[in-house]
């Protein structure tokens, strides 16, 4: 699992880096080998033209590096650092076509990541004060949920769930298949080992006292107004101390602190990684004679 300050740049990292500049580059770079030399040699700089929270810096040198191995790369920020809008991340000095192929995949990479980290931020920063958790969901882009959820926690936030393998989480569909929570948790809880929690969907009363009953480790209040959860949370906390309340469903920045308020233990947000907008990044060339690094 990624720590939560430090990327490190493993082989599967380095897989997808290939493939990502297979996707884009293919079977050459017709522009820039068309007009420029391979002895051309630049500066670039990559900076932010709006304030935020950097992500990605060591993903999106690495690709530089991957795609020219000699390219000299000057790190001025790292990962969670927060910038004004001008700030310099990285200045890379040398092939200028090596530059320019692997500009566009790694400021996706970059302007991307710096985005969750940042929509991250300013939620924890509703939630001061307040003794709960912001969590992550899968709702990530296919193939990049290991450096979205690493974003996240970059932001300051924690990760739910990385995938359908590491904690079992009854949903709608799955209490319906089942015959109900009761059935479903009892079913689960005889096929997974002691380690493993069992998490609870809930979208009623019904089904939170339901879970409760049926000894769920975690309950989700999915979609609660505020005066339901407030209910559930006592009655919860009373019954099972020990049970963990998350609260769930189209919350946003304006309405969170009053969901934490309510006493829940994790909110977890989809818009994390699924709607972000992503940080405004850029990279521009100097020719090396008119700029030292």
């Amino acid at each position: 699992m990624l720590d939560r300050r430090l990327l490190r740049i493993d082989s599967s990292i380095h897989t997808k880096i290939e493939q990502w500049l297979e996707e884009d580059i293919g079977t050459g770079d017709l522009t820039t080998s068309s007009i420029i030399s391979d002895d051309h040699h630049s500066k670039a700089i990559v900076h932010v033209k709006e304030p935020g929270i950097v992500a990605g810096i060591p993903v999106a040198t690495a690709v530089f590096q991957h795609v020219d191995s000699q390219l000299l790369i000057s790190e001025k920020m790292v990962d969670g650092d927060e910038l004004k809008q001008g700030a310099v991340l990285f200045e890379i000095i040398g092939r200028t076509g090596s530059i320019l192929r692997a500009e566009r995949l790694a400021l996706n990479l970059l302007q991307r990541l710096s985005g969750i980290a940042t929509r991250t931020r300013n939620y924890v920063d509703q939630l001061t004060g307040i003794d709960v958790r912001l969590v992550d969901t899968r709702k990530t882009t296919p193939g990049h949920r290991a450096l979205e959820k690493y974003a996240v926690r970059i932001g300051g936030g924690y990760n739910h769930r990385f995938g359908l393998y590491d904690a079992v989480m009854i949903k709608d569909n799955h209490i319906k298949a089942a015959g109900g929570i009761h059935s479903a948790v009892k079913a689960a809880r005889t096929q997974i080992p002691h380690t493993v929690k069992i998490e609870v969907e809930a979208e009623n009363p019904t089904e939170w006292q339901d879970a409760l009953e049926a000894g769920a480790d975690i309950i989700m209040l999915d979609n609660t107004d505020l005066a339901e959860m407030k209910t559930a949370v006592q009655v919860i906390k009373q019954q099972s101390p020990h049970t963990i309340i998350e609260a769930s469903g189209g919350l946003t920045e304006q309405t969170i602190r009053a969901v934490a308020e309510c006493g829940v233990d994790v909110i977890s947000v989809g818009a994390l990684t699924s709607s972000v907008q992503s940080l405004d990044i850029s990279l521009d060339l100097y020719e090396k004679k008119e700029a030292s690094l």
